[in-house]
């Protein structure tokens, strides 16, 4: 998979070099280019923005910029394009299914007051929220998104490791133990550490379950659908 991020602030995309996304990356598993908006834009000081038509607080990314810069990264509009914004569908895992299945995706980080709708109507296929709350840009979404995509590449994470984890089933996750087996009093519970894979298996299953009543009755309510 190949994924274009666009910002204003290519240096906040340093961590997608570090750990396993940049393990990943290293080793061809997937490709993250990061380009600056200002690039594309023809005023002589690299101007992004403007003040909104109808007045109000703050500045609003200018359409030209964001139309070049999409249309460099992807000039046969092949990718899936997408806007980070807090009017979008909110982020999932159920979600990312569908995405990983597209070789090319597009990010593109708004700033300030938002972009001019224009661009979002004319380049945009889609917008992503990761919640009911508001930041100041979508850097940090689109780290979070392409994070999640990267994951879903072959190659990346163990055989095994997509399996048991929060989301993928329905349920959050069991709770995971390691050494030592005694932590100051605790211990790992007795079935963990008994060779018994089939009650290991149960018991991973009856935590799941009751994780998600308690934490999250909504998710175990539409299991039960």
């Amino acid at each position: 998979m190949k994924i274009d991020i666009l910002t204003l602030f290519p240096e906040m995309f340093v961590p997608l070099r570090e750990s396993i996304i940049g393990r990943a990356v290293a080793g061809g598993k997937i490709e993250i280019n990061v380009t600056n908006i200002r690039d594309f834009s023809l005023d002589k000081h690299k101007k992004c923005d403007d003040y909104p038509y109808g007045g109000g607080a703050g500045m609003v990314m200018m359409p030209q910029p964001i139309a070049s810069a999409i249309e460099f990264v992807d000039p046969e509009h092949k990718a899936r394009r997408i806007y980070l914004s807090p009017k979008g569908r909110t982020f999932s895992q159920k979600m990312l299914g569908r995405l990983s299945s597209y070789s090319h995706i597009v990010l593109l980080c708004g700033h300030y007051e938002g972009v001019d709708q224009r661009v979002l109507d004319l380049c945009i296929d889609e917008e992503i929220s990761l919640g009911d709350f508001v930041l100041t840009g979508g850097e940090l979404p689109a780290m979070v998104v392409a994070d999640c995509l990267a994951r879903f590449q072959g190659g990346v994470l163990s055989e095994g490791s997509l399996v048991d984890e929060s989301f993928t089933n329905g349920l959050l996750e069991y709770p995971q133990y390691t050494r030592p087996q005694n932590f100051r009093g605790l211990e790992v519970p007795e079935v963990l550490v008994s060779g018994d894979h089939g009650k290991v298996d149960a018991w991973r299953l009856e935590q799941s379950e009751k994780l998600t009543k308690e934490l999250r009755p909504d998710l175990w309510e539409e299991k039960k659908r």
